[in-house]
């Protein structure tokens, strides 16, 4: 299959209801670029798998998310990245848990597509990128710090960071990318610093097939608090559902059912391999924008509370 009309679809982040009108304009402002750009890659022949980390590194660049740079601070005030990588061609998932001082975690992720041993914890990853020769990178900025300071002086009582730079809310942060290419191949990216003000070891489901998978049927990002993504195996029972003949909207109208008897907070982004573009959620907000090939949308003004859609080839 050839000459398809690329489709991508971006997040960054879900959560509470986003209060600050100028914040919603900013987010909006950068979701929409990204997605604009990595769709530019994609009509101009880059293959999925390229265009998904090509998404992530320009997310992750944004300090107003929370990946890469501007990533919130575990307890011991150090920010630790994930990602996940899968190609749904291959069927091949790669990451990266807890690192420290990277750039761009996705990087790491793409490295290990190649390699036997394709997901590595903190100790490996760093000794990865020291094999890649990355420099080392602070991504701390100073709002993250100031937040870390607030938080150690009020004793961490608060359960995790403010997600979102510009929000003083708490917001569950992470940044995807799903891409369709022109060969009709998907694939699918994942970052995040995690929740923050976390213990250490925590893991999140970034670099799980929970929060990140593909196959050549479907592609899945999700976002929100990552032990209930875990624990609904969320991505990876999207793809599932989508493999067994449940069109994208009956799927995700199913689990998004189930998530909400279980009182999940979470969202997530799918693309499948017939051109479906859509989301979920159970927060009151999923910061997402999309390319459908005929024009931009987001779902920044959906109502709190449980939401599905989907926009058809």
């Amino acid at each position: 299959m050839s000459d398809r009309v690329p489709k991508v679809i971006i997040h960054g982040g879900a959560g509470p209801a986003l209060e600050d009108k100028g914040g919603l304009a900013a987010v909006r402002e950068d979701l929409h670029a990204v997605v604009a750009a990595v769709y530019q890659r994609g009509e101009a022949g880059d293959r999925a798998l390229d265009c998904a980390i090509y998404g992530c590194q320009q997310l992750e660049d944004r300090p107003r998310f929370n990946a890469g740079y501007g990533s919130v601070l575990q307890a011991d005030g150090q920010a630790r990245l994930s990602a996940g990588l899968m190609n749904g061609v291959s069927q091949r998932f790669s990451g990266v848990i807890n690192v420290a001082r990277v750039e761009h975690p996705i990087h790491l992720a793409a490295a290990l597509q190649a390699n036997p041993d394709r997901v590595l914890s903190e100790l490996g990853a760093a000794e990865l990128a020291r094999e890649l020769g990355l420099p080392p990178f602070d991504p701390v900025t100073p709002q993250r710090l100031q937040e870390w300071l607030q938080a150690r002086q009020n004793h961490f009582s608060q359960a995790m960071a403010g997600v979102v730079a510009t929000d003083p809310q708490a917001r569950r942060g992470t940044i995807g990318v799903v891409v369709l290419d022109r060969q009709g191949h998907l694939a699918v990216g994942t970052s995040t610093g995690g929740k923050g003000l976390e213990r250490l070891g925590r893991v999140s489901d970034a670099a799980m097939p929970a929060g990140t998978y593909a196959n050549a049927l479907a592609a899945v990002s999700c976002t929100g608090i990552g032990e209930d993504i875990i624990d609904e195996c969320l991505a990876a029972r999207l793809v599932v559902r989508v493999s067994d003949g449940l069109d994208l909207g009956a799927a995700l109208a199913k689990s998004f059912s189930e998530a909400t008897l279980n009182q999940r907070d979470f969202g997530a982004i799918a693309i499948t391999q017939q051109g479906e573009v859509g989301w979920g959620k159970t927060s009151d907000v999923l910061l997402a924008a999309y390319h459908t090939g005929s024009g931009l949308g987001d779902t920044l003004d959906l109502g709190p509370g449980t939401a599905t859609g989907v926009v058809s080839p």
